[in-house]
């Protein structure tokens, strides 16, 4: 039987890079998106031209109430696209980042950022759970930055460390029914995170550059194989697990 996967934040970025990479792995994926629909097609487009199905359902992590109504979607997708009731796994890709000083940072930066990272994984996880299919995974996001310290990402760096701890947890729940969970942590990547920061910022960039043993900052191509590889048969025991690819970031 084919495998589903189900990639937040796929439109663009380091999301579309791994549900492209996804695909090249041999299976299909389910893409969502919180506001460009037209990229979210695009994305399809290229999955199905590696001869996979793909749909685009709209979803905004920021926005709990709306869970309910979107597993109910989900669920009429995976039927009438596969004619399932479940699919195999759910990557929490999506997320913004801000970057302001402690001194800067505003209560509403601080509650989008965990309202997205930390209540919206753990309220979609809760409305999907009767759907993702045992056996099946589960892959969160954090950052290289709650390992080792960048000034102004203070309230970005505590959000996916919150992640961390709730990686753990859910494996730990979840472990019953075959279940793994995991953390992905990439370190500087160059995409429109931030703002584009890492990859538009020179100086950061030569920043990050430096403290990576691997001597440059990582690129999207870095991370979205890795994660399909996570969601191979080879790696069915690897649970609970914080595993960062950074290229050798600050050792």
């Amino acid at each position: 039987m084919t495998k589903i996967a189900l990639v937040t934040g796929a439109n663009r970025g380091l999301g579309r890079n791994i549900a492209v990479s996804i695909a090249r792995h041999g299976r299909d994926v389910i893409v969502t998106y919180r506001g460009n629909a037209s990229q979210a097609r695009e994305v399809v487009a290229e999955i199905e031209a590696l001869g996979r199905k793909a749909v685009a359902l709209q979803l905004d992590l920021g926005v709990v109430a709306s869970f309910a109504a979107f597993a109910e979607t989900l669920r009429a997708a995976l039927k009438e696209t596969w004619g399932r009731d479940s699919f195999d796994y759910l990557i929490n890709n999506a997320g913004h980042g801000e970057f302001a000083m402690i001194g800067d940072t505003t209560e509403a930066q601080f509650d989008g950022l965990f309202d997205v990272h930390v209540k919206g994984v753990f309220f979609l996880v809760q409305a999907l759970l009767p759907l993702i299919a045992d056996g099946g995974r589960t892959v969160n996001f954090s950052s290289g930055l709650t390992r080792v310290s960048y000034p102004g990402f203070s309230a970005y760096a505590a959000a996916k460390g919150a992640v961390e701890i709730l990686t753990v947890y859910m494996a730990k729940e979840l472990g019953a029914r075959g279940i793994t969970v995991n953390t992905v942590a990439p370190g500087a990547i160059e995409t429109d995170f931030g703002g584009g920061l890492v990859r538009d910022n020179a100086e950061v960039n030569a920043q990050f550059a430096g403290m990576t043993a691997l001597g440059r900052v990582g690129l999207p191509d870095d991370i979205g194989p890795m994660v399909a590889s996570l969601l191979g048969e080879d790696n069915r025991w690897v649970t609970a697990q914080r595993i960062e690819v950074s290229g050798g970031q600050a050792i």
